[in-house]
């Protein structure tokens, strides 16, 4: 099946040549629709009981799905699955058809059907249109096996689009979830006029170090920062390639007219460091947070008084 990064994106992305290449997949041939169309009066009639029984096995296997709570989910799925079944006996299996078998894929997604409560119903519906096609063969069992067998590989081609949908969208879920979380773990806090500061905790990779820099430029452009801390207390381990990334955040800060403070670095971090030969001349740290702040606060010309009329804590 063909990779997908967005379930929409697979939409337009369907063309001729795409659409021939998956029929070879399962060894379609111009003789399948023959033998397909031969069956049309077969399963024309029982399209609607075929759909029902689809959604009634699925729903006897994952009765939690979304699809099965929400009544005009699961019409307009039973509505899109009689089209299907109808429109697998038409004999036309170009872009419009592998379009819809797309759209039907979007709709279990929404529905949050398992896909392999999906499988088994899929597997259940060939076994009854088998059972259907075999029953009105009477003599000609021979011609209807071929016939179902044609049937068949249109079944793996649809199953093949459908499937790819539903991976799509479980990808395009996953990758929000990370981003979501990435923005969570590198949060900037502005916490005085023109003063940013960002703490960073866990492992720092090199995707968290670009998503780290990008987050802290745009504060500093939407805030009008002139100062950045960078606590990095809770980082147990930096190698050389985000000890890099970072010293190229600073110089990215100071090109946006922003000082950036690196605070936290630990023993074992610092030790590293100097162990790895990384040129660290260009970053102002200090030894901890209160003392980046400080020496922050006095950057931008701030001075803490003590009121000694106030009453000790």
């Amino acid at each position: 099946m063909a990779a997908a990064t967005d379930a929409p994106g697979l939409l337009h992305q369907l063309d001729e040549q795409d659409i021939d290449r998956r029929k070879r997949f399962v060894g379609f041939a111009p003789e399948d629709i023959q033998r397909i169309v031969k069956i049309r009066p077969v399963i024309e009639p029982k399209a609607e009981e075929l759909a029902d029984a689809f959604f009634e096995f699925m729903r006897s296997v994952d009765d939690s799905a979304q699809l099965f709570r929400k009544p005009n989910l699961l019409a307009e799925g039973k509505r899109l699955k009689q089209a299907h079944i109808l429109s697998m006996v038409q004999g036309q299996y170009g872009v419009p058809y592998a379009q819809e078998r797309l759209e039907l894929g979007l709709l279990y997604s929404r529905g949050g059907l398992d896909v392999r409560a999906f499988l088994g119903a899929y597997n259940e519906l060939l076994r009854l249109i088998g059972i259907l096609i075999m029953h009105q063969a009477g003599a000609a069992q021979d011609d209807a096996f071929h016939n179902f067998t044609s049937l068949k590989k249109l079944a793996f081609f649809d199953l093949g689009l459908i499937i790819d949908v539903l991976i799509a969208e479980r990808e395009r879920v996953i990758s929000a979830q990370q981003d979501a979380i990435r923005a969570l773990s590198t949060p900037v806090l502005q916490v005085r006029d023109r003063m940013l500061v960002l703490p960073i905790i866990g492992i720092i990779d090199t995707q968290r170090a670009k998503q780290l820099t990008e987050s802290l430029l745009l504060a500093i452009r939407a805030n009008r920062a002139k100062v950045a801390v960078m606590d990095i207390t809770g980082v147990a381990a930096v190698d050389s390639k985000v000890a890099n990334h970072l010293i190229q955040t600073v110089a990215a800060a100071r090109l946006m007219g922003a000082r950036v403070i690196v605070t936290g670095l630990s023993a074992d971090v610092a030790q590293a460091l100097v162990a790895l030969g990384v040129d660290l001349s260009a970053i102002n740290t200090a030894g901890d947070l209160q003392g980046g702040l400080e020496e922050a606060e006095q950057i931008l010309g701030y001075r803490v008084v003590r009121d000694h009329d106030a009453a000790p804590a």
